[in-house]
Formats: structure tokens, sequence, C-alpha cells
């Protein structure tokens, strides 16, 4: 007879937040709003009882299967973090050559006269993250890390320098502050 050795982790769920479970689908309700994510891997089990998630691997235990309750973990603890807390990113505006005018417009964040160009650079703003531009700063929201940082990096992007010295011209709009 052999025992496969298992492996098994928990989290604490703190007060005021509610986990629910839908087959491989697990949404997390709090204060700020809430989440959900698909954990689809058959060799992890993921049960809830009244204050604990816990996450069990049901296969031997291996390297991939030590990383991959890992990236569970830090999944969950991120949307915990998310619908308690929220997340937010601040930038700045940064010009030497043009003065930029940022704005947002629907789900787009509207870049003008980016190194003296006269069309507009035009950024994609994810559902549920909350853009807000004030003089020369920008602050990105919400309680989806992955989207506020995806957001953050689309309007980086867009004001990425091409054809010049990047040394020279340091203009754009970028992260400051994460948090």
């Amino acid at each position: 007879m052999t025992d496969k050795p298992t492996l098994k982790e928990e989290m604490k769920i703190p007060s005021g937040v509610t986990v629910t479970k839908n087959g491989t689908a697990l949404e997390i309700k709090g204060p700020k709003g809430s989440l959900s994510r698909d954990f689809p891997n058959p060799t992890m089990q993921i049960t809830i009882t009244s204050d604990l998630i816990d996450i069990v691997c049901t296969t031997t235990v291996h390297k991939a299967e030590k990383a991959l309750i890992g990236t569970y973990k830090a999944h969950l603890r991120n949307m915990i973090k998310g619908v308690t807390a929220g997340y937010q990113f601040t930038m700045k505006t940064v010009y030497s050559h043009f003065p930029i005018k940022t704005s947002v417009e629907g789900d787009q964040f509207i870049i003008q006269n980016f190194l003296g160009e006269r069309f507009a650079r035009k950024a994609q703003i994810l559902p549920g993250v909350k853009v807000e531009s004030k003089g020369d700063s920008v602050t990105v929201s919400g309680v989806n890390k992955d989207s506020v940082g995806q957001t953050a990096a689309n309007i980086e992007r867009a004001t990425r320098v091409k054809n010049r010295d990047i040394r020279v011209f340091q203009d754009g709009v970028y992260t400051v502050k994460r948090g």
C-alpha cells in the first residue's frame, strides 16, 4: 500500500468578505465590489468552509503542482485585497517639448499633442477600471489587479516614442506609484 503525498494550503477569509464556489469558478464579494475567476485544473480541488479556503492537490505532488498551488493562492490573495482595499496606480504626464493634454472619453484614454502630433493617441480602458486625469496626474483604480495593471500598461504603451532618440525625447505618461 502506497500513500500519495498530498499538499494542502489554507487561506483565511477576512471578515466582510464572502466566497462562493460555482463549479470551478470562485466569486469573492467585499465592500469594494465582487470578482470572479475560474480555476479549471482537474488536479486541484478548492473547498470553502466558513472562514477558510482550502486548496488541495489530488494527485502526486511534483514541482508543477506546488507552483500551481502558489499561483492559485496569489490569485486568491489579490482578489481578496481587491474587493477589500482596491488597487490604484498613479501616473504622471511628462513633457519637455510640447504640452500634452490627456482626457477620458468612454472606454478610451485620449492623449493629445504628444510630440506635436496632430492626431490623438488612444489607449483602451478595460471594463471595471476607473481612470481620472487631473493636470499632469493620472489615476487608474479598480478592484481587479490584472485589469488595472493592463490599463496602466496600455496608457504607457500608447505614448511610446518611435523614430526619435529616447534619451532626448522622454515625453510620455509613466507609472509613478502602484498600490
